[in-house]
């Protein structure tokens, strides 16, 4: 069967360009895209106008399956995903327990086949229990389907170890996915350093934290030779550091949370916990430099970095409050803000939510291009709307966009040629 996408906007990422057209889809993969006379299909979907892009996919999206199900489960995280345009999810390991065995790893991928609509890409821990002590089998975690390695937002601080587990993935050509930070100098810290962290007296941390972090990851890399990914790149003051890796030539890559580039460390305002996020919300200057930074390339990826948090969790002081917020649903009409204000464009959004993340990881989507798989999102940039949680189809509703005027609707998401949402019902 063929189905053909017609009077569509198409923002095709790889080629940067935004322009009217159509796209025709066979057997669940794209054969087809032009601006001229419109070929012959099975079914006609009329964008009447609207983005036609590739399905985003996500890094670091957790599902809290196995161990907090209470949280989000891999139903309640497809349906949000495809609601939010997110056709493959790349899942974090930070479960209970940890992804650290070929047989968690392939309990989750059948879950995820059976429960969720949206792609699944795992990734596995890179120390067993996350713990920092001992490198995982990375060899069978490989052919079990991992796609990365991490250990999420902790931090191995024995050198000796993360640096015998890059020189084995290297071996391997395995990517490995970190988080750029200095424990001692973060640990415990609920915000960013500065005039409003002591105003509001709350243990802070200081930018520079993450810029140690990562000098000494790619120092790590210089001497092994890893495939890295740095997961958040938040500061101004971590830039220089990534700029000359990239320049040497090491094999490093970087992203960010669209929470970072659209809010800042004042809306934690009186000490609302659902800004509580790691790492924390920075200053204005470093929000809009790392929003330059994704508009230069420097920094690759944007993504949701969806973390639910129960109402227990988040329902405690600041500094005891969990870190993290929901983002699968939010992540398009998020970046949408940078849109309007016209920081970036759509194909640069898409190149960093869907091509440069697919690229990364080997996945064959984030493209509109023959032979691509038809994963895609219809959405409308200009769709107003004011986000209430608890319409959001993810278990956990702890999202800093609650009451927020948005725009930018999620229309249709397909994948793999077959519709998994319809905002029409």
């Amino acid at each position: 069967m063929t189905i053909l996408f017609k009077n569509a906007r198409l923002i095709d990422p790889e080629q940067g360009t935004d322009a009217p057209g159509w796209l025709l889809v066979s057997g669940g993969t794209i054969t087809q895209a032009g601006t001229g006379p419109v070929p012959h299909s099975d079914v006609v979907v009329d964008c009447s106008g609207k983005c036609l892009a590739p399905g985003i996919v996500d890094i670091g999206v957790k599902v809290c399956e196995p161990g907090e199900r209470h949280k989000e489960s891999f139903r309640t995280a497809g349906l949000a995903a495809a609601a939010g345009g997110v056709t493959t999810m790349v899942t974090r390991a930070d479960t209970v327990p940890a992804i650290d065995t070929p047989e968690v790893l392939e309990f989750v991928t059948r879950r995820a086949g059976e429960d969720s609509p949206v792609r699944i890409a795992p990734m596995a821990a890179l120390t067993k229990g996350r713990a920092g002590r001992e490198m995982v089998e990375i060899g069978f975690l490989l052919d079990a389907g991992a796609v990365a390695f991490s250990d999420g937002d902790t931090v191995t601080t024995n050198t000796k170890v993360l640096s015998r587990a890059f020189t084995y993935a290297r071996s391997l050509d395995a990517l490995v996915i970190a988080h750029p930070q200095e424990p001692g100098l973060s640990n415990g810290a609920s915000v960013t350093s500065g005039k409003f962290a002591a105003l509001k007296g709350l243990p802070a941390v200081s930018p520079m934290a993450e810029r140690m972090g990562l000098d000494r990851d790619i120092a790590l890399v210089e001497m092994t030779g890893v495939k890295y990914h740095a997961d958040q790149i938040t500061t101004r003051r971590a830039l220089p550091a990534l700029e000359r890796a990239k320049k040497n030539g090491f094999d490093v890559t970087a992203g960010t949370s669209i929470h970072h580039l659209t809010l800042n460390l004042l809306d934690v305002g009186d000490f609302r916990t659902f800004f509580k996020i790691k790492p924390p919300l920075r200053s204005e200057n470093d929000r809009l430099a790392v929003v330059e930074a994704v508009a230069s390339g420097l920094i690759d990826t944007i993504s949701s970095f969806h973390t639910p948090q129960d109402e227990e969790s988040k329902r405690l002081p600041f500094e005891e409050a969990a870190s993290g917020a929901v983002g699968l649903e939010t992540l398009l009409p998020a970046a949408m803000q940078l849109y309007h204000a016209e920081m970036l464009s759509l194909p640069q959004l898409f190149r960093a939510m869907a091509f440069n993340p697919a690229k990364r990881l080997g996945l064959p989507g984030g493209r509109l291009s023959a032979g691509a798989p038809a994963d895609l999102v219809i959405f409308d940039p200009d769709a107003p709307f004011v986000l209430n949680r608890f319409e959001m189809l993810s278990k956990s509703k702890n999202t800093p966009f609650d009451g927020q005027r948005m725009q930018g609707r999620v229309l249709q998401t397909w994948v793999d040629g077959a519709k998994v949402f319809d905002a029409k019902g």
